[in-house]
């Protein structure tokens, strides 16, 4: 069980690193095309850059805390049924996590 988590963590940052990467290259290359304004073209680098890693760190903290809110939903509905818009609540809550991504990406 622990060997799998590894492995996907693992895999997790090696797709978050070329992401990356390729985010990089291509903010540079599009930053090639502002050669009058290229102050302007670094800073909108720099922002597409950080909304990035917004979005993707929501995008993990949300993930993390899902998984044993989730648990702890399922055994509470299996224990008592008439739960279910609780635990449907606790489930709601982690996905507004990623909403302040989305509002960091959006601003822009």
């Amino acid at each position: 069980m622990k060997m799998n988590m590894v492995r996907g963590m693992r895999l997790l940052l090696i797709l978050m690193s070329v992401s990356l990467i390729v985010g990089i290259a291509s903010a540079q290359t599009e930053e090639a095309v502002y050669n009058d304004e290229l102050e302007v073209a670094q800073s909108d680098t720099m922002a597409k850059l950080g909304a990035g890693i917004a979005l993707a760190g929501c995008g993990i903290g949300t993930g993390l805390s899902q998984g044993p809110v989730g648990a702890a939903g399922v055994g509470m509905v299996a224990e008592d049924g008439s739960k279910f818009v609780t635990a449907l609540i606790f489930m709601a809550i982690p996905e507004t996590i990623v909403l302040f991504g989305f509002v960091a990406l959006f601003l822009l």
